[in-house]
C-alpha cells in the first residue's frame, strides 16, 4: 500500500536514502558490481550534484521516513555541465585513483566498452538545453514501481519548474519500462541512439532515448 507515501521537497538526511536507490537502479536493474564495483564513487557520480550544489530541484517519496524514490533535477542544464565538468568529475577521477577503482577487473572493462562506445561517436546528440533548459532523473524502489509513485514525483517536478517560469526539460534515458512511463506522462522522443558499451554483458546495443516536454507557464 502506498497511501501513506507522501511526496516532499529533499532534506539532507535523505541522501543516504537517495544515494542508496541510485546505486541499486544504475545498471537497469543488472548487478551493478558487474560495472562499477565501487557504490560510494558510483553514487557520487550519480547524484552528487544534484544533492550538493542543487538540492532545490529535488524531491523524494517518503513512506514512514524512508526513502523509497525520488526525482532530482536541475533547472539549468549548462550551468549544471560546468560545474561537474570543472569540480565533480575531476574530484571523483582523483578518488577513484586512490581507491584503486580503475584496476579492479569489472570496472575497467566497462569503462573500456564506454569508452570505445564514446570514440564511435555514440554519444553524440542534438543541443536541446535552448528550448528544454532543465533537466530531471527519477527512480522507485523495486517494491513500490507501477504504484503512481513516479506520476507524483513528476507532478510536483514539474509544478517546481513552473513556479521556477523554466520553459521545458529534457533528460536521457536506456529504459525501455521508462520510456512506456514517460511516453504516458506526455513527453516526447526529441532524440534517439544506439549504444554498444552494454553489448560485451549483454550481447545487444541499447537504445537511448532524448524525451523533452514544454511547461505551460499560464495559469
Amino acid at each position: 500500500m502506498t497511501d501513506d507515501v507522501i511526496i516532499r521537497k529533499f532534506e539532507k538526511t535523505d541522501r543516504a536514502g537517495l544515494r542508496r536507490i541510485s546505486c541499486q537502479t544504475a545498471f537497469l536493474d543488472k548487478p551493478r558490481e558487474k560495472f562499477i564495483e565501487d557504490d560510494e564513487i558510483l553514487a557520487d557520480s550519480l547524484t552528487s550534484y544534484f544533492t550538493d550544489y542543487e538540492p532545490e530541484s529535488c524531491f523524494v517519496a517518503a513512506q514512514n521516513d524512508r526513502v523509497i524514490g525520488y526525482i532530482t533535477g536541475s533547472k539549468n542544464v549548462k550551468s549544471m555541465a560546468r560545474i561537474n565538468n570543472f569540480k565533480i568529475y575531476p574530484r571523483l577521477f582523483f578518488k577513484s585513483l586512490l581507491r584503486g577503482l580503475f584496476f579492479k577487473k569489472n570496472t575497467s572493462r566497462f569503462l573500456f566498452h564506454l569508452l570505445a562506445s564514446f570514440g564511435k561517436g555514440e554519444f553524440s546528440e542534438p543541443d536541446f538545453s535552448r528550448d528544454y533548459p532543465a533537466t530531471l532523473h527519477i527512480n522507485i524502489d523495486d517494491g513500490f514501481r507501477g504504484q503512481r509513485i513516479g506520476s507524483r514525483l513528476i507532478e510536483k517536478y514539474m509544478s517546481f519548474l513552473r513556479e521556477n517560469s523554466i520553459p521545458g526539460v529534457h533528460f536521457g534515458t536506456t529504459s525501455s519500462g521508462a520510456k512506456e512511463f514517460f511516453l504516458k506522462e506526455g513527453f516526447n522522443i526529441l532524440f534517439e541512439g544506439k549504444r554498444s558499451y552494454f553489448r560485451y554483458y549483454s550481447g545487444s546495443d541499447i537504445i537511448f532515448y532524448i524525451f523533452g516536454k514544454n511547461i505551460n507557464l499560464v495559469g
